[in-house]
């Protein structure tokens, strides 16, 4: 049986986010996406996610979705077959952006959720390019659904989030760490400094992305998948 492939999506989204990516995958593997929703600590997030997962499974998270992927794959390394980081960050928020978060939180819990999603969010991480205004509305739909509850649990979550530097050091699966040439928020020299840490990761940098390249360039993004999704396990 082929390996089941689970997508952790990024603060804010749900399984639109990986639409490109369950049109192109689900004919071959069974494919889930798993909400990131419930909890205020990462650590709570992943408890939660390993006890409704598959025993073993290929997992990809973007942006905080990485994050969370990175604590599951600390907490349950023998279930995850293969590990994709994608737009994301292994290291633990600085206390500047923490501390960012709070008036974030303030107006989205005063009705503002639009706002902060249209101005001080993803519309700056985005690449320039046809495919922009649909993502920007794609992004505002997810937000929407969510609502401003799960903005301020993933803002909490983010905040107390832990370094996994370590965690990358210990990844003896096939890993692959992929990102956007235009993302502001996780830039290339984030990326290669976690393909570095993990031993034989292959870094990819999609040129005409930014932060959401399952959604900004869903081909490059799949045929990466693909090649990650197939690589042997000569770590094992």
């Amino acid at each position: 049986m082929t390996e089941p492939l689970v997508f952790l999506p990024g603060m804010m989204c749900d399984a639109r986010l990986f639409e490109p990516q369950i049109r192109a995958f689900s004919a071959t593997h069974p494919v889930m996406i798993a909400p990131i929703t419930k909890g205020q600590r990462m650590e709570e997030i992943a408890s939660n996610l390993i006890t409704a997962l598959p025993q073993k499974f290929a997992l990809a998270g973007l942006s905080m979705g990485g994050i969370v992927a990175m604590e599951i794959l600390r907490r349950a390394p023998d279930r995850v077959t293969r590990i994709a980081l994608m737009d994301t960050n292994c290291l633990a928020e600085t206390p500047q952006v923490a501390a960012n978060r709070e008036p974030q939180i303030v107006k989205v819990r005063s009705g503002k959720l639009s706002e902060v999603m249209r101005d001080e969010l993803k519309p700056a991480y985005l690449a320039p390019g046809p495919r922009r205004p649909q993502v920007l509305q794609t992004v505002m739909e997810m937000a929407h659904t969510l609502g401003p509850d799960v903005f301020v649990n993933q803002s909490r979550a983010l905040q107390r989030r832990r370094d996994q530097q370590a965690t990358l050091r210990k990844i003896h699966q096939p890993a692959l760490v992929l990102c956007g040439a235009h993302d502001l928020l996780c830039p290339i020299k984030r990326h290669t400094f976690m393909a570095e840490l993990i031993p034989h990761a292959r870094l990819v940098v999609l040129d005409d992305a930014g932060h959401l390249p399952t959604l900004e360039t869903p081909d490059e993004t799949n045929d990466a998948l693909w090649d990650w999704m197939h690589q042997p396990y000569v770590l094992r």
